[in-house]
């Protein structure tokens, strides 16, 4: 049956094929630009989107310098690791991205990243391998583990970087003393050649769902749910909340102007006010008014 999906076994595919699924389907993926040195002390510093963390006590980071999949040899940042095991993973934002583009350039072996991508090379606190001055965070790192995932081109190498000091720019703080997402200005990787910019109308917020216990889209009326208006994310939200508005609520707004107005022009069309209220209700849950929207939705 053609359902309009392709459904593939990764057996079936070349590894650069399969890789270019891989890293356009899970995005956008932060970068950990680490910084290494190897048994002479040579700075090796180079960009890897495999990268999250995944613990904060102990404080763990992971990323993973793969092998390379045409001839199968690894990477610098592996082998440096090897040899000393410790590295800095510095966040990279907008404003040092070309430079850390410039920097994954498979340059010789010896060859020192800071100064072919003109970045500041910070002595650590801890660690022996500098971080970047410019980057906003910066974690210098012990590595606990280096997990191997394959043998053969495109494998895996886990970095497990335990996180033994941070250096932030306060510029990059609020007032609370807490890392402002808005000026961080971060990026993350996307496949091919693309990249995405974590800034602007680019952001959003949702509020999460530990802060209380929301209903369910399964607890909203037959007539919100199957709403040819109201999209996924707009049942979403509502159904964050913790239950539905009383009969006096909805009772209340029907008295405000802009609702009097609608169910006046409208009211022998049931389906057209309906449409009318949706739309009005998506207005104020676009702003945050989530409570007021599904009071709205909730007039017959």
């Amino acid at each position: 049956m053609n359902d309009g999906v392709k459904t593939i076994d990764p057996k079936d595919l070349a590894i650069q094929e399969l890789h270019g699924y891989l890293l356009a389907a899970v995005a956008p993926r932060p970068i950990a630009f680490a910084s290494t040195i190897d048994g002479e002390g040579k700075v090796n510093l180079s960009p890897f989107s495999f990268f999250n963390v995944f613990s904060a006590n102990p404080p763990v980071m992971i990323f993973s310098p793969s092998r390379r999949g045409r001839d199968n040899t690894t990477k610098h940042t592996f082998d440096n690791i090897k040899q000393v095991p410790e590295t800095v993973i510095n966040i990279v934002n907008y404003p040092i991205v070309e430079q850390v583009s410039l920097a994954s350039t498979e340059y010789d072996q010896g060859v020192n990243e800071f100064v072919k991508a003109g970045l500041t090379q910070v002595p650590s606190e801890k660690v022996k391998p500098p971080r970047v001055g410019e980057s906003p965070v910066a974690f210098e790192c012990l590595v606990d583990d280096v997990i191997e995932l394959g043998q053969d081109g495109g494998a895996g190498n886990l970095i497990i970087s335990r996180v033994v000091m941070i250096h932030i720019q306060e510029k990059y703080l609020d007032k609370k003393g807490r890392l402002d997402t808005k000026a961080i200005d971060a990026v993350g990787r996307m496949g091919g050649n693309w990249y995405c910019r974590a800034s602007g109308d680019a952001l959003f917020e949702i509020p999460k769902p530990l802060q209380s216990k929301g209903m369910g889209v399964d607890q909203l009326p037959e007539k919100i749910r199957l709403s040819g208006l109201l999209t996924g994310n707009n049942l979403g939200r509502l159904g964050n909340l913790e239950h539905l508005p009383d009969v006096k609520a909805i009772e209340q707004i029907k008295n405000e102007p802009e609702i009097k107005s609608i169910m006046d022009q409208t009211g022998s069309r049931p389906e057209s006010m309906q449409d009318a209220l949706h739309k009005l209700a998506q207005v104020y849950l676009e702003q945050g008014n989530t409570e007021k929207a599904l009071k709205i939705l909730m007039i017959s």
